[in-house]
Protein backbone atom coordinates (compact mmCIF):
# COMPACT_ATOMS: atom_id res chain seq x y z
CA UNK A 1 0.00 0.00 0.00
CA UNK A 2 1.51 3.61 -1.09
CA UNK A 3 2.43 6.38 1.41
CA UNK A 4 1.49 9.93 0.84
CA UNK A 5 2.67 12.88 2.31
CA UNK A 6 0.60 15.99 1.54
CA UNK A 7 2.44 19.19 2.47
CA UNK A 8 1.38 22.60 2.83
CA UNK A 9 -2.41 22.41 3.00
CA UNK A 10 -4.88 24.02 5.40
CA UNK A 11 -6.30 21.42 7.61
CA UNK A 12 -9.88 21.69 8.82
CA UNK A 13 -11.59 19.56 11.45
CA UNK A 14 -14.98 20.10 13.59
CA UNK A 15 -12.92 21.49 16.21
CA UNK A 16 -9.28 22.89 14.12
CA UNK A 17 -7.82 25.39 11.61
CA UNK A 18 -4.41 24.75 11.23
CA UNK A 19 -1.17 24.69 8.20
CA UNK A 20 0.17 21.03 8.62
CA UNK A 21 1.86 18.29 6.69
CA UNK A 22 -0.53 14.73 6.77
CA UNK A 23 1.30 11.62 6.11
CA UNK A 24 -1.15 8.50 5.09
CA UNK A 25 0.39 5.36 5.02
CA UNK A 26 -1.19 1.69 5.46
CA UNK A 27 -4.75 3.34 5.41
CA UNK A 28 -4.63 5.09 7.76
CA UNK A 29 -2.97 8.69 8.72
CA UNK A 30 -0.16 7.81 10.51
CA UNK A 31 1.24 11.46 11.51
CA UNK A 32 0.45 15.25 11.28
CA UNK A 33 3.18 17.16 11.44
CA UNK A 34 5.18 20.71 9.86
CA UNK A 35 8.01 20.29 8.06
CA UNK A 36 7.62 16.17 7.89
CA UNK A 37 10.73 14.35 6.37
CA UNK A 38 10.28 11.82 4.21
CA UNK A 39 12.22 8.59 2.77
CA UNK A 40 12.75 7.32 -1.00
CA UNK A 41 9.38 6.49 -2.38
CA UNK A 42 7.01 8.49 -0.61
CA UNK A 43 4.11 10.57 -2.73
CA UNK A 44 4.58 13.78 -1.71
CA UNK A 45 1.16 16.46 -2.94
CA UNK A 46 1.49 19.94 -2.46
CA UNK A 47 -1.67 21.56 -1.07
CA UNK A 48 -0.89 24.95 -1.02
CA UNK A 49 -4.25 26.99 -1.26
CA UNK A 50 -6.21 23.79 -0.74
CA UNK A 51 -8.24 22.67 2.44
CA UNK A 52 -7.27 19.00 3.59
CA UNK A 53 -11.05 17.94 4.87
CA UNK A 54 -12.28 14.28 6.16
CA UNK A 55 -13.89 12.37 3.07
CA UNK A 56 -17.75 13.26 3.53
CA UNK A 57 -20.13 11.31 5.35
CA UNK A 58 -23.53 10.83 3.66
CA UNK A 59 -25.52 8.94 6.22
CA UNK A 60 -29.08 9.12 3.80
CA UNK A 61 -28.91 7.38 0.53
CA UNK A 62 -30.90 5.23 -1.87
CA UNK A 63 -28.48 2.95 -4.50
CA UNK A 64 -30.51 0.62 -6.33
CA UNK A 65 -33.06 0.21 -4.09
CA UNK A 66 -36.22 -0.74 -4.88
CA UNK A 67 -39.29 1.74 -4.19
CA UNK A 68 -42.84 0.46 -5.09
CA UNK A 69 -42.98 -0.62 -8.64
CA UNK A 70 -39.73 1.26 -9.56
CA UNK A 71 -35.84 1.40 -8.57
CA UNK A 72 -33.51 3.92 -8.00
CA UNK A 73 -31.55 4.72 -11.53
CA UNK A 74 -28.52 4.78 -9.45
CA UNK A 75 -26.52 1.59 -9.00
CA UNK A 76 -24.01 0.91 -5.83
CA UNK A 77 -20.84 1.76 -8.33
CA UNK A 78 -22.45 4.65 -10.31
CA UNK A 79 -24.05 6.47 -7.06
CA UNK A 80 -20.62 5.78 -5.18
CA UNK A 81 -18.24 6.74 -8.00
CA UNK A 82 -20.90 9.85 -7.95
CA UNK A 83 -20.16 10.35 -4.22
CA UNK A 84 -16.33 10.26 -4.43
CA UNK A 85 -16.29 12.78 -6.98
CA UNK A 86 -18.28 14.78 -4.32
CA UNK A 87 -16.25 14.49 -1.70
CA UNK A 88 -17.78 11.63 -0.23
CA UNK A 89 -16.12 8.90 0.89
CA UNK A 90 -18.50 6.94 2.92
CA UNK A 91 -22.34 6.46 2.50
CA UNK A 92 -25.17 4.93 4.76
CA UNK A 93 -27.83 2.72 2.63
CA UNK A 94 -30.33 0.76 3.23
CA UNK A 95 -31.82 -2.97 3.33
CA UNK A 96 -35.54 -3.14 3.28
CA UNK A 97 -36.66 -5.83 5.03
CA UNK A 98 -39.33 -7.19 2.85
CA UNK A 99 -43.12 -8.50 4.54
CA UNK A 100 -41.40 -12.39 3.71
CA UNK A 101 -38.10 -12.01 5.74
CA UNK A 102 -36.00 -10.56 8.13
CA UNK A 103 -33.51 -7.89 9.09
CA UNK A 104 -30.42 -10.09 8.83
CA UNK A 105 -31.72 -11.28 5.13
CA UNK A 106 -31.82 -8.07 4.32
CA UNK A 107 -28.84 -7.56 5.70
CA UNK A 108 -27.26 -10.08 3.91
CA UNK A 109 -28.94 -9.39 0.69
CA UNK A 110 -28.04 -5.55 0.53
CA UNK A 111 -24.25 -6.44 1.21
CA UNK A 112 -24.77 -9.44 -1.82
CA UNK A 113 -25.91 -6.71 -3.89
CA UNK A 114 -23.44 -3.59 -2.37
CA UNK A 115 -19.77 -5.83 -2.38
CA UNK A 116 -18.97 -5.88 -5.91
CA UNK A 117 -19.79 -2.80 -6.62
CA UNK A 118 -18.78 -0.17 -4.25
CA UNK A 119 -16.24 2.25 -4.80
CA UNK A 120 -16.10 3.68 -1.08
CA UNK A 121 -17.18 2.51 1.97
CA UNK A 122 -20.33 1.91 3.38
CA UNK A 123 -22.65 0.65 6.01
CA UNK A 124 -26.53 0.29 5.96
CA UNK A 125 -29.63 0.93 8.07
CA UNK A 126 -32.35 -1.24 8.24
CA UNK A 127 -35.87 -0.73 7.18
CA UNK A 128 -37.85 -2.26 9.49
CA UNK A 129 -42.01 -2.79 8.36
CA UNK A 130 -42.82 -5.56 11.00
CA UNK A 131 -42.29 -6.15 14.38
CA UNK A 132 -42.39 -9.05 16.32
CA UNK A 133 -40.42 -11.18 18.70
CA UNK A 134 -37.90 -13.13 15.62
CA UNK A 135 -37.97 -9.50 14.26
CA UNK A 136 -36.44 -8.05 17.75
CA UNK A 137 -34.51 -10.91 18.52
CA UNK A 138 -32.68 -10.55 14.62
CA UNK A 139 -32.26 -6.85 15.60
CA UNK A 140 -29.95 -7.36 18.58
CA UNK A 141 -28.31 -10.10 16.61
CA UNK A 142 -27.49 -7.35 13.91
CA UNK A 143 -25.96 -4.98 16.67
CA UNK A 144 -24.18 -7.17 18.33
CA UNK A 145 -22.66 -9.18 15.35
CA UNK A 146 -23.45 -7.42 11.95
CA UNK A 147 -22.08 -4.19 12.98
CA UNK A 148 -25.52 -2.61 12.00
CA UNK A 149 -26.96 -0.28 14.29
CA UNK A 150 -29.46 1.88 13.11
CA UNK A 151 -33.03 1.47 11.84
CA UNK A 152 -35.08 3.26 9.80
CA UNK A 153 -39.42 3.04 10.50
CA UNK A 154 -41.78 5.18 8.67
CA UNK A 155 -44.72 7.19 9.90
CA UNK A 156 -45.78 7.40 5.71
CA UNK A 157 -46.62 4.94 3.03
CA UNK A 158 -49.70 3.28 4.50
CA UNK A 159 -49.64 -0.79 3.06
CA UNK A 160 -46.48 -0.34 1.90
CA UNK A 161 -43.86 1.11 4.92
CA UNK A 162 -45.84 2.23 7.28
CA UNK A 163 -45.42 1.10 10.76
CA UNK A 164 -47.65 1.52 13.58
CA UNK A 165 -47.08 3.57 16.80
CA UNK A 166 -46.88 0.49 18.57
CA UNK A 167 -44.24 -0.95 16.17
CA UNK A 168 -42.03 2.06 16.63
CA UNK A 169 -42.01 2.16 20.31
CA UNK A 170 -40.84 -1.39 20.27
CA UNK A 171 -38.13 -0.87 18.13
CA UNK A 172 -37.48 2.67 20.17
CA UNK A 173 -37.06 0.96 23.32
CA UNK A 174 -34.96 -1.81 22.57
CA UNK A 175 -32.63 0.06 19.85
CA UNK A 176 -32.51 2.35 22.44
CA UNK A 177 -31.57 0.14 24.80
CA UNK A 178 -28.66 -0.79 23.20
CA UNK A 179 -27.25 2.12 22.15
CA UNK A 180 -28.07 2.05 18.72
CA UNK A 181 -30.96 4.52 17.10
CA UNK A 182 -33.77 4.44 15.33
CA UNK A 183 -34.44 6.87 12.41
CA UNK A 184 -37.96 8.18 12.16
CA UNK A 185 -39.89 9.31 8.36
CA UNK A 186 -42.27 11.72 9.98
CA UNK A 187 -44.80 12.08 8.17
CA UNK A 188 -49.20 11.14 8.83
CA UNK A 189 -49.41 8.70 6.33
CA UNK A 190 -53.04 8.32 6.52
CA UNK A 191 -54.35 11.47 6.32
CA UNK A 192 -51.48 12.34 3.47
CA UNK A 193 -53.46 9.67 1.70
CA UNK A 194 -57.00 11.01 2.38
CA UNK A 195 -55.85 14.33 0.93
CA UNK A 196 -54.08 12.53 -2.50
CA UNK A 197 -57.60 10.98 -3.08
CA UNK A 198 -59.27 13.85 -2.71
CA UNK A 199 -57.04 15.84 -5.15
CA UNK A 200 -57.47 13.48 -7.36
CA UNK A 201 -60.51 12.87 -7.27
CA UNK A 202 -61.38 16.87 -7.71
CA UNK A 203 -59.75 16.33 -11.20
CA UNK A 204 -56.03 17.63 -9.80
CA UNK A 205 -53.61 15.21 -11.15
CA UNK A 206 -50.12 17.31 -11.56
CA UNK A 207 -47.14 17.22 -9.48
CA UNK A 208 -47.81 20.39 -7.62
CA UNK A 209 -50.51 18.92 -5.58
CA UNK A 210 -47.73 16.42 -4.34
CA UNK A 211 -47.09 19.60 -2.58
CA UNK A 212 -50.62 20.73 -1.53
CA UNK A 213 -51.26 16.70 -0.62
CA UNK A 214 -48.48 16.73 2.32
CA UNK A 215 -48.30 19.94 4.53
CA UNK A 216 -45.92 20.60 6.86
CA UNK A 217 -48.55 20.52 9.45
CA UNK A 218 -48.55 16.70 9.00
CA UNK A 219 -44.66 16.67 9.39
CA UNK A 220 -45.39 18.84 12.66
CA UNK A 221 -47.58 16.30 14.00
CA UNK A 222 -45.28 13.18 13.08
CA UNK A 223 -42.62 14.53 14.49
CA UNK A 224 -44.14 15.62 17.67
CA UNK A 225 -45.56 12.02 17.68
CA UNK A 226 -42.24 10.31 17.20
CA UNK A 227 -40.51 12.43 20.28
CA UNK A 228 -43.24 11.55 22.79
CA UNK A 229 -42.99 7.66 21.74
CA UNK A 230 -38.82 7.90 22.49
CA UNK A 231 -39.65 10.56 25.32
CA UNK A 232 -41.63 7.02 26.95
CA UNK A 233 -39.26 4.51 25.32
CA UNK A 234 -36.38 6.25 27.09
CA UNK A 235 -34.32 6.40 23.59
CA UNK A 236 -32.41 8.67 21.38
CA UNK A 237 -34.78 8.95 18.02
CA UNK A 238 -32.99 10.70 14.84
CA UNK A 239 -35.59 12.49 12.07
CA UNK A 240 -34.62 12.05 8.63
CA UNK A 241 -34.92 14.85 5.68
CA UNK A 242 -36.42 17.52 8.20
CA UNK A 243 -37.87 20.17 5.89
CA UNK A 244 -40.35 22.66 7.86
CA UNK A 245 -40.56 24.70 11.08
CA UNK A 246 -43.54 22.27 11.83
CA UNK A 247 -41.63 19.56 12.67
CA UNK A 248 -38.42 21.76 14.07
CA UNK A 249 -40.25 23.43 16.80
CA UNK A 250 -40.73 20.32 18.19
CA UNK A 251 -37.57 18.89 18.15
CA UNK A 252 -36.25 22.22 19.59
CA UNK A 253 -38.50 21.66 22.58
CA UNK A 254 -37.91 18.24 23.07
CA UNK A 255 -34.42 18.91 23.12
CA UNK A 256 -34.27 21.58 26.12
CA UNK A 257 -36.00 19.17 27.80
CA UNK A 258 -33.22 17.16 27.98
CA UNK A 259 -34.81 14.58 25.34
CA UNK A 260 -31.92 12.81 23.25
CA UNK A 261 -33.20 13.77 19.80
CA UNK A 262 -31.60 14.55 16.76
CA UNK A 263 -32.22 15.22 13.44
CA UNK A 264 -30.95 16.02 9.11
CA UNK A 265 -32.11 18.00 6.63
CA UNK A 266 -30.70 18.18 3.03
CA UNK A 267 -29.22 20.60 1.02
CA UNK A 268 -32.67 20.90 -1.42
CA UNK A 269 -34.65 22.26 1.59
CA UNK A 270 -31.88 24.77 1.69
CA UNK A 271 -31.10 25.50 -1.52
CA UNK A 272 -34.79 25.89 -3.16
CA UNK A 273 -38.41 26.48 -1.53
CA UNK A 274 -41.96 25.83 -2.60
CA UNK A 275 -42.38 28.60 -5.03
CA UNK A 276 -41.07 25.88 -7.84
CA UNK A 277 -44.61 24.33 -7.43
CA UNK A 278 -46.07 27.48 -8.89
CA UNK A 279 -46.89 25.90 -12.15
CA UNK A 280 -48.80 22.52 -13.59
CA UNK A 281 -45.76 21.91 -16.10
CA UNK A 282 -44.98 18.66 -15.65
CA UNK A 283 -41.46 19.83 -15.89
CA UNK A 284 -42.12 20.70 -11.95
CA UNK A 285 -41.83 16.55 -11.35
CA UNK A 286 -37.85 16.66 -10.64
CA UNK A 287 -38.73 18.69 -7.60
CA UNK A 288 -41.03 15.77 -6.18
CA UNK A 289 -39.53 14.27 -3.18
CA UNK A 290 -40.68 13.38 0.28
CA UNK A 291 -41.00 15.96 1.88
CA UNK A 292 -41.78 18.41 -0.39
CA UNK A 293 -39.97 21.79 -0.75
CA UNK A 294 -41.31 24.04 1.73
CA UNK A 295 -41.74 28.14 2.12
CA UNK A 296 -38.84 30.55 2.85
CA UNK A 297 -39.82 30.63 6.40
CA UNK A 298 -38.92 27.26 6.78
CA UNK A 299 -36.06 27.51 5.22
CA UNK A 300 -35.23 30.37 7.39
CA UNK A 301 -35.36 28.30 10.44
CA UNK A 302 -33.31 25.76 8.83
CA UNK A 303 -30.50 27.83 8.53
CA UNK A 304 -31.01 29.02 12.40
CA UNK A 305 -31.39 25.50 13.47
CA UNK A 306 -28.55 24.28 11.96
CA UNK A 307 -26.33 27.44 13.54
CA UNK A 308 -27.18 26.53 17.11
CA UNK A 309 -26.91 22.41 16.93
CA UNK A 310 -30.99 22.07 16.82
CA UNK A 311 -30.38 20.04 13.34
CA UNK A 312 -27.12 18.72 13.55
CA UNK A 313 -26.08 16.73 10.18
CA UNK A 314 -26.62 17.79 6.64
CA UNK A 315 -27.21 14.31 4.28
CA UNK A 316 -28.16 13.96 0.13
CA UNK A 317 -31.44 11.91 0.66
CA UNK A 318 -29.83 10.98 -2.43
CA UNK A 319 -33.29 8.82 -4.32
CA UNK A 320 -32.63 9.58 -8.15
CA UNK A 321 -35.17 9.15 -10.84
CA UNK A 322 -34.78 10.01 -14.38
CA UNK A 323 -36.84 12.37 -16.38
CA UNK A 324 -36.85 10.93 -19.20
CA UNK A 325 -38.58 7.36 -19.44
CA UNK A 326 -36.18 4.48 -20.95
CA UNK A 327 -32.69 6.52 -19.75
CA UNK A 328 -30.20 4.36 -19.58
CA UNK A 329 -33.20 1.53 -19.76
CA UNK A 330 -34.81 2.43 -16.21
CA UNK A 331 -38.21 2.12 -16.70
CA UNK A 332 -41.15 3.86 -14.36
CA UNK A 333 -39.52 6.77 -13.63
CA UNK A 334 -40.63 10.19 -12.94
CA UNK A 335 -43.23 9.74 -15.98
CA UNK A 336 -45.16 7.13 -14.43
CA UNK A 337 -47.19 10.24 -13.08
CA UNK A 338 -47.36 12.08 -16.21
CA UNK A 339 -51.52 12.28 -15.69
CA UNK A 340 -51.02 11.17 -11.58
CA UNK A 341 -49.59 13.19 -8.99
CA UNK A 342 -49.13 9.75 -6.56
CA UNK A 343 -47.55 7.95 -9.47
CA UNK A 344 -44.22 9.92 -9.57
CA UNK A 345 -41.65 8.13 -7.60
CA UNK A 346 -40.69 10.47 -4.45
CA UNK A 347 -37.13 11.35 -4.98
CA UNK A 348 -34.13 13.55 -6.20
CA UNK A 349 -30.38 13.30 -6.94
CA UNK A 350 -27.75 15.19 -4.65
CA UNK A 351 -25.07 12.71 -4.07
CA UNK A 352 -22.29 14.46 -5.85
CA UNK A 353 -22.99 18.33 -5.33
CA UNK A 354 -23.62 18.34 -1.21
CA UNK A 355 -20.02 19.40 -0.05
CA UNK A 356 -19.72 22.21 -3.02
CA UNK A 357 -23.69 23.32 -2.84
CA UNK A 358 -23.17 23.70 1.04
CA UNK A 359 -19.67 25.10 0.87
CA UNK A 360 -21.14 28.22 -1.78
CA UNK A 361 -24.47 28.71 0.13
CA UNK A 362 -23.37 27.96 3.63
CA UNK A 363 -19.78 28.79 3.96
CA UNK A 364 -19.54 31.56 1.57
CA UNK A 365 -22.21 33.36 2.34
CA UNK A 366 -21.25 33.31 6.25
CA UNK A 367 -24.16 31.02 7.77
CA UNK A 368 -21.64 28.31 8.56
CA UNK A 369 -18.19 28.31 9.51
CA UNK A 370 -15.77 26.04 7.72
CA UNK A 371 -15.40 23.92 10.74
CA UNK A 372 -19.12 23.40 11.28
CA UNK A 373 -19.78 22.65 7.50
CA UNK A 374 -17.00 19.56 8.39
CA UNK A 375 -19.26 18.96 11.58
CA UNK A 376 -22.52 18.68 9.64
CA UNK A 377 -21.19 16.94 6.32
CA UNK A 378 -18.37 14.24 8.23
CA UNK A 379 -17.76 14.45 11.93
CA UNK A 380 -21.53 14.60 13.16
CA UNK A 381 -22.77 11.36 11.25
CA UNK A 382 -19.97 9.74 11.62
CA UNK A 383 -20.56 10.29 15.44
CA UNK A 384 -24.43 9.84 15.51
CA UNK A 385 -24.13 6.73 13.53
CA UNK A 386 -21.36 4.60 15.04
CA UNK A 387 -18.45 5.43 12.80
CA UNK A 388 -16.11 7.84 14.46
CA UNK A 389 -13.18 7.94 15.06
CA UNK A 390 -12.67 5.71 12.06
CA UNK A 391 -14.75 7.73 9.99
CA UNK A 392 -15.35 11.72 9.74
CA UNK A 393 -11.88 13.37 10.85
CA UNK A 394 -8.24 14.06 10.49
CA UNK A 395 -6.34 12.53 13.23
CA UNK A 396 -3.79 9.80 13.50
CA UNK A 397 -5.16 6.56 13.83
CA UNK A 398 -8.13 7.82 11.04
CA UNK A 399 -9.05 5.80 7.55
CA UNK A 400 -7.12 8.26 5.42
CA UNK A 401 -10.50 9.25 3.64
CA UNK A 402 -8.76 12.55 2.87
CA UNK A 403 -10.51 15.61 0.26
CA UNK A 404 -8.18 18.31 -0.97
CA UNK A 405 -11.02 21.02 -1.45
CA UNK A 406 -9.77 24.49 -3.51
CA UNK A 407 -12.28 27.43 -2.32
CA UNK A 408 -11.37 29.75 -5.02
CA UNK A 409 -12.23 27.69 -7.12
CA UNK A 410 -15.82 28.30 -9.80
CA UNK A 411 -17.82 25.82 -11.61
CA UNK A 412 -21.04 25.02 -13.30
CA UNK A 413 -23.18 22.61 -12.93
CA UNK A 414 -24.05 20.46 -15.29
CA UNK A 415 -26.12 16.96 -15.11
CA UNK A 416 -23.73 15.93 -18.45
CA UNK A 417 -21.12 16.55 -16.23
CA UNK A 418 -21.93 14.83 -13.31
CA UNK A 419 -21.70 11.13 -12.51
CA UNK A 420 -25.03 9.85 -11.50
CA UNK A 421 -27.43 7.94 -13.77
CA UNK A 422 -29.95 10.37 -13.24
CA UNK A 423 -30.56 12.31 -16.56
CA UNK A 424 -30.58 15.74 -14.44
CA UNK A 425 -29.82 17.96 -11.42
CA UNK A 426 -31.04 20.16 -9.40
CA UNK A 427 -28.69 22.77 -9.83
CA UNK A 428 -28.87 22.98 -13.68
CA UNK A 429 -26.67 25.80 -15.02
CA UNK A 430 -25.58 27.10 -11.07
CA UNK A 431 -22.19 28.79 -10.44
CA UNK A 432 -20.82 27.55 -7.59
CA UNK A 433 -17.92 28.49 -5.38
CA UNK A 434 -15.39 25.45 -4.09
CA UNK A 435 -14.15 22.58 -6.25
CA UNK A 436 -12.97 18.73 -4.78
CA UNK A 437 -9.43 18.83 -6.48
CA UNK A 438 -8.31 14.76 -5.15
CA UNK A 439 -10.47 12.55 -2.85
CA UNK A 440 -7.96 9.63 -1.26
CA UNK A 441 -10.06 6.71 0.38
CA UNK A 442 -7.98 4.78 2.82
CA UNK A 443 -5.04 6.52 1.37
CA UNK A 444 -5.54 5.70 -2.02
CA UNK A 445 -5.81 8.55 -4.82
CA UNK A 446 -9.41 7.73 -6.19
CA UNK A 447 -10.20 11.28 -7.77
CA UNK A 448 -7.60 13.47 -9.44
CA UNK A 449 -9.35 16.28 -10.98
CA UNK A 450 -11.71 14.85 -13.03
CA UNK A 451 -9.59 11.74 -13.60
CA UNK A 452 -10.99 8.57 -12.00
CA UNK A 453 -8.63 6.29 -10.62
CA UNK A 454 -10.55 4.10 -9.02
CA UNK A 455 -12.49 0.73 -9.04
CA UNK A 456 -15.61 -1.31 -8.55
CA UNK A 457 -15.04 -3.57 -5.48
CA UNK A 458 -13.06 -1.41 -3.64
CA UNK A 459 -14.89 0.25 -1.10
CA UNK A 460 -15.52 -2.03 2.28
CA UNK A 461 -18.36 -2.54 4.44
CA UNK A 462 -17.81 -0.89 7.63
CA UNK A 463 -19.05 -2.47 10.53
CA UNK A 464 -20.36 0.25 13.25
CA UNK A 465 -20.81 1.01 17.01
CA UNK A 466 -23.28 2.48 18.55
CA UNK A 467 -24.28 6.14 19.24
CA UNK A 468 -21.80 8.45 20.52
CA UNK A 469 -24.19 11.35 21.83
CA UNK A 470 -21.80 14.39 23.20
Amino acid sequence: MSTTLIRNGRVITATDDYMADVLMQDGVIHAIGKNMAVGEGVRIIDASGLYVLPGGVDTHVHLQNIIGPTVTCDTFASGTRAAAFGGTTTVVDFALQTAEDSPLEAIARAQRLADPQVNIDYSLHVIVTRVDAQVLADVRHAMRHEGVTSFKMFMAYPGVMMADDAAIFQMLRQVGADGGMVALHAENGTVIDLLIREALEAGHASPRYHALTRPAILEGEATHRGIRLAELAEAQIYFVHVSSNQALKHIVTARAEGIPVFAETCPHYLLFDDSVYNSDEFEIAKYVMTPPLRTPDDQKHLWRALRYDDLQVIATDHCPFCMKEGHLGYQRQKMSGLHDFSKIPNGAPGIETRLVSLFDIGEMQGKLSLNRFVQLTSTTPAKLFGLFPKKGTIAVGSDADVVLFDPAATQVIHAAHLHSQCDYTLLEGRTLRGQVKKVFLRGELIVDGEQWLGREGMGRFVPRGTVQAF
